[in-house]
């Protein structure tokens, strides 16, 4: 799909369902739009639990991509396992950086440090770009709540040549916990600790009370994404 097209299949998507969200919105991306062509891509972060459980009831056969960077917390892989286990999803596909490409870029294991955006680069941006090149459309778990770029994030948008589906972008912190509620789902294990946005290791750490719920990712640095929502 070339841009152009992919910006008239926006309209058109946005044109039919962009004042849906939740189930409402996904349900016809999977079934209707892009069967078999979509994929969910998931952090198994904090507040992941609830839209693989929107996922899960709807196609539990669904690709779930999880980027596996190996600075992650030992946490978020067996929150991962048992994720997988509970939903009963079949479908997940752990994507890693190839070791080649991160000896060269990181040979020393610390460009986190030095370059932020080089080594989210290496091991998280490139590695999805080649984990999506047979899918027309991919899901992700953002809101508006997060704030800084993501205040008015649509549910629908254009990522390159792709489609994005944002199903709970509209999403408030109380709807997240109600659904972890309703469902009875479990916690990411490092939330108590005050870790509410949880990537990698070296770049998360705690948030204060009442402070920026994404406050805690690169603390002390301009940079507020990974890039491969960029």
């Amino acid at each position: 799909m070339t841009e152009t097209e992919g910006a008239e299949r926006l309209r058109d998507l946005t044109d039919r369902y962009g004042k849906l969200d939740g189930a409402d919105l996904l349900r016809p991306m999977l079934e209707t739009e892009f069967p078999g062509r979509i994929a969910l891509v998931s952090s198994f972060g904090a507040e992941a639990a609830v839209l693989l459980q929107i996922a899960a009831e709807i196609d539990r056969h669904l690709p779930v991509i999880f980027l596996d960077t190996g600075k992650l917390f030992g946490e978020t892989l067996r929150y991962r396992d048992q994720l997988v286990k509970r939903l009963g999803l079949t479908d997940l596909r752990v994507i890693r950086p190839v070791a080649a490409e991160v000896e060269a870029a990181d040979p020393e294991g610390v460009l986190w440090d030095s370059d932020p955006n080089g080594c989210c680069g290496v091991r998280k941006v490139e590695p999805l770009r080649r984990a999506l090149a047979g899918f027309d459309a991919w899901i992700s778990g953002r809101k508006r709540f997060h704030g800084a770029l993501r205040t008015f994030l649509p549910v629908i948008e254009l990522s390159g040549t792709k489609i994005k589906i944002n199903p709970l972008a509209r999403w408030s912190k109380l709807r997240i916990e109600e659904e972890f509620a309703r469902h009875g789902l479990p916690r990411h294990p490092l939330e108590a600790d005050g870790f509410l946005s949880i990537g990698c290791l070296p770049c998360t750490g705690r948030v204060a009370p009442g402070a920026d719920h994404r406050a805690g990712r690169w603390a002390g640095r301009e940079k507020t994404e990974c890039g491969i929502h960029l």
